[in-house]
């Protein structure tokens, strides 16, 4: 049976962890990497999307990452408790016309004891911003460890 460390119950080392994993392979944007974390009858509520099942996800990260260019994310543990995750997260981005946004939200997930993830219920708000105003600059793929967290960027 296919498994994906850290496993719940979750500790505030392996919550951390499991954050930190979620975030790269996010910021990856590859919608096949990405969706191998997650159950086979996943469900998820992105903003007004619910997407359920890894290919309806899939798709749903290929329409988001065609839009959303050059996406840059940093997630930070809020809570975690037994099986489950929250998470507050920021990413920067812009559209096809080179207009920036930072996009701010919360996440909640919850994990089968294989560690995939079985349910994302994520709440998002767009905030338009000027180029000169971006915090996430380091280069597209994973964030540098030394690159600052959320807290540390006032975020």
């Amino acid at each position: 049976m296919e498994t994906k460390p850290p496993l719940p119950p979750f500790t505030p080392e392996t919550a951390t962890q499991k954050v930190r994993m979620a975030e790269d392979a996010w910021n990856t944007r590859d919608p096949d990497r990405v969706v191998q974390v997650y159950t086979d009858d996943t469900r998820w509520r992105n903003r007004a999307e619910f997407p359920a099942g890894r290919e309806q996800v899939r798709q749903f990260l290929q329409r988001k990452w065609a839009r959303e260019l050059d996406y840059r994310l940093i997630e930070e543990l809020w809570a975690f408790t037994g099986e489950r995750i929250a998470v507050r997260f920021a990413y920067e981005w812009h559209d096809d016309s080179g207009h920036w946004y930072r996009s701010y939200g919360n996440e909640n997930w919850e994990f089968t004891a294989q560690g995939l993830m079985s349910r994302r219920f994520a709440s998002i708000n767009d905030l338009p911003i000027a180029q000169a105003d971006r915090k996430f600059h380091w280069p597209l793929g994973r964030r540098p460890d030394d690159h600052p967290g959320l807290s540390e960027l006032g975020l």
